[in-house]
């Protein structure tokens, strides 16, 4: 095991799991898909997080090796990154510290959790921006999300709530030509309808990746939902 590696287990033994995370820089921010103890999918999670269950010993890495999933330890996970980071540099987010850089894994297995998530997309402003893909839901076009702006179909002061259905993606410009009307009373038509989809959308916008190839197959529409943590 490496000096870091075992300076980052016994620290966390201790109680100290904030500040080992601390000492990782780079890709934190990057995203890690966790798996329950019978590989089912769970939820994803950022890379702090990750490297802190990783540490713990309550989670293994895992990667997709000529089409075969392996496991390791984060000692071994610390290790295989110097090859990775020479011959796969391009392919991984990476943290740095004073001693190494490890590579990010996309997978992560906890050993010890075999409960399935709850099948719920949350409501927020992030995944009805991802479901309507930052098209603005009257004019079609498309904005950065701080030209945006989230519409009621049916206008609060007309009784309309929070829901999939009731929420839309507006530009600044059509939310202020609809005002505290409906669409029909506007004169204005959705270019779709709203729905609440199946599986968290922003989730969905990730998998267009590459680097996320070796989540798929471990997202089941069937029977689960992943959900991103805020």
């Amino acid at each position: 095991m490496s000096a870091l590696t075992s300076g980052l287990s016994s620290g966390l033994v201790n109680g100290v799991a904030s500040a080992i995370a601390s000492q990782f820089s780079g890709g934190l921010d990057a995203k890690v898909l966790v798996l329950n103890r019978f590989y089912s999918a769970i939820r994803v999670i950022d890379a702090r997080r990750a490297f802190v269950l990783l540490a713990k010993e309550i989670a293994e890495v895992i990667a997709v090796e000529d089409g075969s999933y392996v496991s390791y330890p984060l000692s071994t996970w610390t290790e295989l990154s110097e090859f990775r980071r020479e011959f796969e540099s391009t392919q991984h987010d990476w943290v740095r510290t004073a001693r190494v850089t490890i590579a990010v894994p996309k997978i992560v297995r906890v050993l010890c959790y075999d409960r399935l998530p709850r099948e719920q997309v949350k409501l927020n402003r992030r995944n009805i921006y991802a479901r309507d893909g930052s098209l603005c839901q009257y004019c079609g076009k498309s904005f950065a999300t701080k030209e945006l702006t989230l519409d009621h179909i049916k206008p609060r002061v007309q009784g309309g709530g929070n829901s999939w259905t009731n929420l839309v993606c507006a530009c600044v410009k059509c939310n202020a030509r609809k005002g505290g009307r409906t669409p029909e009373q506007a004169g204005m038509r959705l270019i779709r309808l709203p729905a609440k989809p199946k599986r968290n959308p922003a989730i969905s916008i990730r998998l267009g990746s590459p680097k996320y190839e070796s989540w798929r197959a471990f997202l089941d529409e069937a029977y689960w939902t992943v959900e991103l943590s805020d």
